[in-house]
């Protein structure tokens, strides 16, 4: 059974009350009065639910062996700050990066975004984007298990985010024209916190690419062939793993007991 979203705060000497989004969930997956379920609390608290009652827009639940679970959280936290892009694609892109875990998505209006959400007359728009997103995060942790939500920034200029975000130390920008690969980058490096920086439909501008190096960016490559940007992110965050992961089990499988 999937884990379910519960926010705190938690009872733990009486019933807590379950609130509608979670009595909706469970009247779809049609659970009955007496069925226990796994919760979570998007920082790391997970327990056992006991569906008391259950009227089909509200209950009670007893929950019971509550404890920290992080364990599907990785030691070092990889931010991806993606162009915004057109269409359903920045829904898709949120979501496979929670999958794939990502510690902190960054929406960036880039030279090249096809939509515009930075101007004052947004506001509302992104705004509503955003809340959007953090939904698609819980329902993303929800089917994949994690038990951290991810943080979705604010949309910001492509400028201002360089200016904000002078850490963590590693800071990459993925350009199909960058001689170094991304491999090589991580081969180079330790486990430690980064940042991936993806470009929207076309990519990043030349002078975006310039304004990145000059904020400590390396400009690397994922290969030969060119991804579309609801792509890119989502191989270099699989790649991040791929590489730090089995280096960090080397690490533990030689280190002396």
């Amino acid at each position: 059974m999937p884990q379910f979203y519960l926010p705190q705060p938690w009872e733990t000497q009486k019933p807590t009350a379950i609130p509608s989004e979670l009595a909706h969930h469970l009247r779809v997956r049609r659970i009955q009065v007496g069925a226990t379920f796994p919760v979570f609390d998007g920082n790391g608290q997970v327990a056992v639910a006991n569906l008391l009652t259950f009227t089909g827009k509200a209950g009670d639940v007893q929950l019971s062996e509550i404890r920290t679970d992080i364990h599907r959280e990785a030691p070092y936290a990889i931010t991806l700050a993606q162009g915004l892009a057109g269409g359903d694609k920045m829904d898709w892109i949120v979501e496979k990066a929670i999958e794939t875990g990502a510690k902190s998505i960054a929406p960036l209006q880039c030279e090249r975004s096809v939509i515009k959400l930075t101007r004052p007359s947004d506001a509302e728009r992104a705004q509503k984007r955003l809340l959007h997103w953090q939904g698609i995060v819980q329902a993303a942790c929800e089917q994949c298990d994690r038990t951290v939500f991810a943080e979705i920034e604010p949309v910001q200029t492509f400028e201002n985010y360089l200016k904000m975000h002078q850490k963590p130390q590693l800071k990459l920008l993925l350009s199909p024209e960058a001689k170094k690969s991304l491999y090589l980058s991580l081969l180079e490096n330790a486990p430690q916190d980064l940042i991936l920086m993806i470009g929207p439909e076309g990519g990043h501008s030349l002078e975006e690419e310039a304004q990145a190096q000059l904020a400590g960016y390396q400009l690397v490559s994922l290969g030969a062939r060119v991804l579309r940007t609801e792509t890119a992110g989502i191989v270099a965050i699989t790649a991040v793993h791929s590489i730090w992961g089995a280096e960090l089990q080397a690490l533990m499988k030689n280190r002396p007991i």
